[in-house]
């Protein structure tokens, strides 16, 4: 099931869209059957269910953390993390850079912006990122490199909503991409669609999507 899930969605997407397999609360069996069937990158949302799993996967898994992230946990994921996708603040990014520095790495990053309508997403909002990368001082980050944005949509059957939250992220992905980015071609992931809503964010212009539910089936919660 897990594989036959794999070898379609690889199929199904278009070239130079990534798939990031959300393995959250799926056991280690799940993730090598997932990898067996060529999976290569995986997202988690907690630090300590990464780490724990970390060891027991080959040594070329790309490790993506996708939830919020807390200033403290940085230092456990720093030595091996392939990307941190939700980095909603530049206290954040600053301890990033911190730790990525302690450990002589450079680690990319997303910035998380918020354009759903529940209050309980993290993110800057497009005002409050335009103000953070104005204000520059993420420049002198050296131990971080900006990749690009990622955004969650109102979880809705409006899908009329979720086009537009998706075109949103990607008008303002454009626009920091111009203001901000221009010369550093690394500034190219857009991250945006899950299990039900990925197909609009491809159309929408994801560069990667983060799918769960669809590969592993529902979650087991411990």
């Amino acid at each position: 099931m897990i594989s036959e899930q794999i070898k379609k969605l690889h199929k199904e997407l278009p070239a130079g869209v990534e798939l990031i397999a959300v393995s959250k609360f799926h056991p280690v069996e799940d993730l090598r059957e997932a990898y067996d069937a060529g999976q290569r990158i995986f997202g988690e949302n907690h630090v300590q269910e990464l780490v724990a799993k970390q060891p027991q996967m080959p040594s070329d898994v790309k490790w993506h953390l996708i939830g919020h992230l807390q200033t403290n946990k940085v230092k456990y994921i720093a030595p091996f993390v392939t990307m941190i996708q939700a980095v909603d603040s530049l206290k954040l990014l600053r301890e990033i850079d911190k730790q990525a520095k302690k450990v002589g790495r450079v680690i990319p990053c997303l910035l998380e912006l918020h354009v759903a309508q529940e209050e309980s997403k993290f993110g800057f909002s497009p005002d409050e990122l335009h103000a953070m990368l104005a204000e520059g001082e993420w420049k002198a980050l050296t131990n971080v490199s900006i990749c690009g944005i990622m955004t969650m949509a109102s979880f809705t059957d409006d899908t009329a909503q979720v086009r537009r939250e998706f075109q949103l992220a990607r008008h303002t992905f454009e626009q920091t991409r111009k203001e901000f980015f221009s010369d550093s071609p690394s500034f190219c992931k857009l991250s945006m669609g899950m299990t039900h809503d990925y197909q609009i964010a491809i159309e929408e212009g994801a560069t990667m999507v983060r799918v769960g539910t669809k590969i592993f089936g529902e979650r087991q919660y411990k």
